[in-house]
């Protein structure tokens, strides 16, 4: 486990980001090795499908993924203090829950996934694709959501190298298995989707035998687990908001998808294989983030409030640098990422122009989250919520409908670093305020220049 309380604040966040970077660049993997083989060998039809259930997916699983995002804001936080009673506490009843909501959301999702894609608008054509990979990924919802607590609970302890190592392994297992379904097996998409449910399963089991094999605060024994009520409100408290927040973002993505569904699917299509890459390009500013929010959480609940300004900016300077090499890479090979995945000339334009126009912003999407990740590490997790639905449901989903009738798929691509720019606005200013120092769950005595109209916080 890493203690962030102590050592110079960029090169600790550096140190711990980099192999969450790595974890999560295997992490896209999953999504990029399914999408690239199915576009390649499976065809532009089958490309679609997995593009339409992808933001199905998100949004089940969205509501729980921000409850446990709260319960790890409280494991870094009691951790920081030194309450190691309460950090296992902690542990064990997100488990708890996590178990129970992944069996209902594995039954409502299969349930229910025919009506859900009519509801969106896909096509006939791309229907029996979309059906047949989205209930087979619903079967491993218990290993997607076990190994991902997991990787998150032990990044707020400071121990970001266990998950990108158990996440690199079941990357590459997933690769084999992809290529062994659908090249030798002939299982088509369903095959895709059963190597990534397997190579999950695999991950889980892995955290846990390591886990049980080591003296962790966490230890899978459910017999010595027990559900903490007060710890679970406290989750509540500090995940509901982004809990609410994924679901709408989640909502809003298949919202997109319902509108990029009124032109045909080789826009579907495009659109499904940019998003892969800019997921990925998007990953490390979001992956500083979730470091930034370990570093704030740990800092916060050891009363060191004073280290937290300097960590933002030594983040915000590293999300910068990248952003810009991203933008230089796409500028430069953009049309070539797109051949990866399809060899459809239209989707490779499609594609292309979609890259050029939301890459170009990648430093407004990076600076938004860095503050983002400084207020959720805080446990002020309500006005990030807020700005983000309003940024979404104000701005890019009504943008992205009257753009679209003016100018076509182009005006879609328009109205994502629409939103982007007005949450960095309203971002901004929240964290010039600085309420948010005084969220913490831990409670210790706040200084006189540490108020909200301080000075101090001025400034900062």
């Amino acid at each position: 486990m890493k203690d962030l309380t102590t050592g110079g604040e960029a090169k600790l966040i550096f140190r711990f980001a980099i192999p969450m970077v790595i974890g999560n660049l295997f992490q896209q993997m999953y999504n990029i090795v399914d999408t690239v083989i199915v576009g390649k060998f499976l065809g532009t039809e089958a490309l679609a499908a997995v593009g339409a259930s992808f933001p199905i997916f998100y949004t089940l699983i969205a509501f729980v993924i921000g409850i446990g995002s709260g319960a790890t804001i409280i494991v870094s936080q009691y951790f920081g203090a030194r309450n190691y009673e309460q950090v296992q506490k902690a542990i064990s009843t997100i488990f708890l829950f996590m178990l129970g909501a992944a069996i209902i959301l594995s039954i409502i999702g299969i349930s229910f996934s025919d009506r859900i894609f009519h509801l969106i608008g896909v096509g006939d054509d791309v229907m029996p694709f979309a059906t047949s990979y989205f209930n087979i990924y619903m079967i491993g919802m218990i290993g997607f959501f076990g190994f991902n607590g997991t990787s998150s609970i032990l990044r707020g302890l400071g121990d970001s190298k266990t998950p990108m190592v158990l996440m690199a392994l079941s990357t590459f297992l997933n690769i084999g298995l992809d290529l062994l379904f659908i090249l030798v097996f002939d299982c088509g998409i369903a095959g895709a989707a059963w190597a990534t449910v397997i190579a999950q399963g695999a991950a889980f089991i892995g955290a846990i035998f390591y886990l049980n094999q080591k003296d962790h605060i966490i230890r899978f024994r459910l017999k010595e687990w027990h559900f903490d009520r007060l710890l679970f409100y406290q989750s509540l408290r500090i995940g509901l908001p982004t809990g609410f927040q994924q679901t709408f973002v989640a909502l809003g993505m298949m919202t997109l998808i319902r509108i990029i569904n009124n032109f045909d699917t080789t826009t579907l299509a495009a659109y499904t294989a940019a998003s892969r890459i800019d997921a990925l390009a998007s990953m490390p500013a979001m992956t500083l983030s979730s470091a930034l929010s370990s570093f704030v959480g740990q800092n916060l609940g050891a009363g060191r409030s004073d280290r937290i300004k300097k960590g933002v900016w030594a983040t915000l300077k590293m999300a910068w640098t990248i952003s810009l090499i991203v933008l230089i890479i796409v500028l430069i090979w953009g049309q070539e990422l797109m051949q990866l995945f399809n060899n459809d000339v239209e989707v490779i334009e499609i594609g292309k122009e979609y890259l050029l126009i939301v890459s170009s912003f990648y430093i407004v999407f990076s600076s938004m989250f860095v503050i983002h990740g400084t207020l959720r590490g805080a446990g002020d997790t309500l006005v990030p919520m807020f700005i983000t639905l309003v940024s979404l449901w104000l701005i890019r989903i009504p943008f992205a409908w009257l753009f679209s009738q003016r100018f076509g798929q182009e005006g879609i691509w328009w109205s994502i670093p629409s939103g982007w720019l007005v949450g960095l606005i309203a971002s901004w200013f929240y964290y010039k305020a600085g309420y948010w120092k005084h969220k913490s769950v831990v409670k210790r005595k706040i200084d006189t220049d540490d108020h909200p109209f301080s000075q101090n916080i001025s400034e900062s």
